[in-house]
């Protein structure tokens, strides 16, 4: 029924955790597939998709042509796309399995965006985007999409883009059709302890609205670094 889409480069760090998560998804049956979408890794990211059954695929890093490269491979009705920093908590089956149940094929979820972080900063980025996502529709790519196959394709799957990918695909799925899921995606908070919890999100801030000022996210992707 779901095909679950990894991009991996140089994962191994958190990798293994994110996998882990997943394992109930597999033993209640809704996980038929794992694809993980390698840029290239020259660590131990490839030896752990082994060990967990993957099926690897390999592309250009770029997580947007990893990502599409990883849907062409999957098999699934519906494909939930997740970053290998992130974790899906406890719950996540239950709400995916009923997702799929009742919105019908039309509509894609995403999940709540939670740092691994205890400090209160890490609170205020996630309630940020938790605004973001409700009052703009853009929810990012560490809150995952849980797409059907028929939709995905309809609106023509993600683009190889190396950065923004995340934002050219909800902006074509519309506000309509996408659903803000309860389930937290536990995400990795290390570019915000390197960069710190003010410049990080100007950051981000700065290359989204480079975006939509028509700046080419290749260039952007040497500001979001």
């Amino acid at each position: 029924m779901l095909s679950i889409v990894i991009p991996t480069l140089n994962a191994a760090d958190h990798l293994a955790a994110t996998l882990g998560a997943l394992v109930p998804g597999a033993i209640d049956g809704l996980v038929a597939q794992l694809v993980i979408a390698d840029g290239g890794s020259g660590d131990r990211t490839l030896d752990i998709a082994e060990q967990a059954g993957a099926d690897i695929v390999s592309a250009d890093p770029g997580r947007g042509g990893q990502l599409r490269a990883g849907a062409a491979a999957a098999r699934g009705a519906w494909l939930l796309f997740v970053h290998a920093d992130t974790r899906l908590e406890p719950g996540w089956v239950e709400e995916v399995r009923a997702f799929i149940r009742d919105a019908g094929t039309g509509r894609a979820g995403y999940f709540r965006l939670a740092l691994d972080d205890d400090r209160l900063r890490a609170r205020l980025v996630e309630r940020a985007a938790a605004w973001r996502a409700a009052l703009f529709a853009l929810p990012y790519g560490d809150q995952g999409l849980l797409i059907s196959r028929a939709l995905y394709d309809e609106i023509g799957g993600f683009a190889p883009l190396p950065l923004m990918e995340d934002v050219d695909i909800v902006r074509r799925l519309g506000r309509r059709r996408l659903k803000a899921l309860s389930t937290r995606a536990l995400t990795s908070a290390a570019r915000y302890r390197r960069d710190g919890y003010v410049r990080r999100p100007l950051r981000n801030l700065a290359c989204l609205a480079g975006y939509f000022a028509g700046i080419a996210p290749e260039h952007l992707s040497r500001l979001y670094r």
